[in-house]
């Protein structure tokens, strides 16, 4: 059910557990076969629930990019300053000290330095494509937001309570 799985023939399932227990030679299945089957068949269900996600995500940020303010740069990442930093700008191998929020589209916390109380050091070379960007076009002291669309992000994965397809939302302070 937390995979996705919308409803289970409860019968069949319960017969290819007998026939698994029992090693049965009239199974319907191998195990190899049954594995690879749900491989599948939950690989198609994210698929089609990240697709959704996407295409929601798509028209979120076609409307976010009308606010005053919003850039989107050719990548399809949307960026805005809210406060002007005056130290430089990093490069996109530079490792660099932020502290963020990141939220959903739907104002869920999916993780933030914020609430941890301590900000974060890393190489923008080792992060989602849409932070090694985005950061740089922000100036040291700066902060701003980062609107980052699936494909910059974790694109059709579910990650740490991300759903697939999902567009990030990062409020971003560059130390």
């Amino acid at each position: 059910k937390q995979q996705g799985i919308p409803q289970v023939d409860f019968m069949a399932m319960n017969k290819g557990m007998i026939d698994a227990f029992t090693n049965s030679p009239n199974a319907k299945m191998t195990v190899q076969q049954s594995q690879e089957f749900l491989n599948e068949y939950i690989g198609s269900l994210m698929a089609i629930k990240a697709q959704a996600a996407k295409e929601a995500g798509q028209k979120w940020l076609t409307e976010n990019g009308k606010r005053s303010g919003v850039v989107t740069t050719a990548s399809g990442l949307q960026y805005e300053v809210v406060k002007a930093g005056t130290g430089p700008k990093p490069k996109a191998t530079d490792q660099v000290t932020v502290h963020y929020h990141g939220t959903l589209t739907n104002g869920e916390v999916f993780d933030s330095s914020v609430q941890r109380g301590e900000p974060i050091a890393f190489g923008l070379d080792q992060v989602i494509k849409g932070w090694t960007e985005g950061i740089t076009y922000f100036k040291e002291g700066g902060s701003g937001l980062l609107l980052v669309p699936a494909h910059l992000g974790y694109g059709n994965n579910d990650v740490r309570g991300i759903p697939g397809g999902s567009v990030l939302i990062f409020e971003v302070k560059l130390i």
